[in-house]
């Protein structure tokens, strides 16, 4: 008799559990659905109809369709990546032989007895023959950079043949407006270490030495290097114009020309395209400059 009196006790408590099981399995279930999307989703091979919607509950449909909704708009930037690449292709191809001739034709035409006044015309041709050239070369980079058609492959290597390379490359150029182009690397740094790319890091720090160079009339141009746990410092230091600290933000900026500067040769695009390289190999830059007294670039490169 008692124990007809204790069935409707534990009831309710029967019923909670076996509710309680089927929710457990009834969720379970759902995230091994969920689970299986975001594999096939990683693989890249995720379509909409692997999945039955109508077995599927209210939060694995909607998820379904955000996964095929992510699917189709990655398979566009795909597309678009392709044609920007194309794009970018053509342009560089069609431009480099037009471009080339320019500057064959004026440097023949130099050659020619000319009157003083066409001299100068042909010498102004080949200078903005010359700048459209870096001007091209310039955004076909940063495009590639931009869009991930142009990889990096940094690797574990001295810095100290690189920035021989880049002492070698200018040198020249500083002595030609009486500057002193300096590369000192005391013996305890020349087995500085780092991770990057030679290439695209010797380009970058060569549009950092080449402005140095620009901006500076008189005094000289500084390389040096100093190691840390997580990091190589390269410091590019000249005795140049310096750089307002209102302005300093804006340097890096992609076209950025500061008005003390506008009339100097060069389009704003070196330094922009100096962070985007260094910044995609996980380094970075820091500028300190006082205006009339130079400015101190240090690129950070990870080891």
């Amino acid at each position: 008799m008692n124990n007809w009196i204790l069935i409707p006790l534990f009831l309710p408590v029967l019923i909670a559990a076996l509710v309680i099981y089927r929710s457990n399995r009834q969720t379970k279930k759902t995230m091994d659905t969920i689970n299986r999307m975001l594999d096939a989703a990683v693989q890249g091979s995720y379509t909409e109809t692997t999945f039955d919607e109508s077995r599927l509950s209210a939060l694995e449909t909607k998820f379904a369709h955000y996964l095929s909704a992510s699917a189709a708009s990655a398979k566009n930037v795909s597309i678009e990546k392709d044609k920007i690449k194309t794009l970018i292709s053509d342009i560089s191809h069609q431009t480099k032989t037009p471009i080339a001739n320019l500057l064959l034709y004026s440097e023949l035409l130099a050659e020619e007895e000319l009157p003083e006044e066409l001299h100068s015309n042909v010498e102004a041709i080949r200078q903005q023959t010359e700048k459209l050239r870096f001007l091209i070369d310039s955004l076909v980079k940063l495009s590639r950079l931009e869009n991930g058609i142009l990889t990096l492959f940094p690797q574990k290597q001295s810095v100290q043949p690189m920035l021989e390379d880049i002492y070698e490359q200018y040198a020249a150029k500083a002595k030609s407006k009486g500057l002193q182009l300096l590369l000192t690397v005391s013996e305890a740094e020349s087995c500085a270490e780092a991770c990057f790319d030679c290439k695209w890091t010797s380009e970058a720090l060569g549009n950092i030495v080449d402005n140095a160079i620009k901006y500076t009339e008189q005094g000289s141009v500084a390389i040096s290097v100093a190691s840390y746990e997580l990091f190589t410092r390269i410091n590019v230091t000249d005795t140049g114009i310096g750089i307002e600290e209102s302005e300093q933000p804006k340097i890096f900026s992609r076209f950025y020309r500061s008005e003390t500067v506008c009339k100097s040769e060069g389009v704003g695009i070196g330094l922009y395209l100096a962070r985007e390289i260094i910044s995609s190999e996980g380094g970075y830059i820091k500028l300190s400059s006082e205006r009339k007294k130079g400015s101190t670039f240090s690129v950070f490169l990870p080891k």
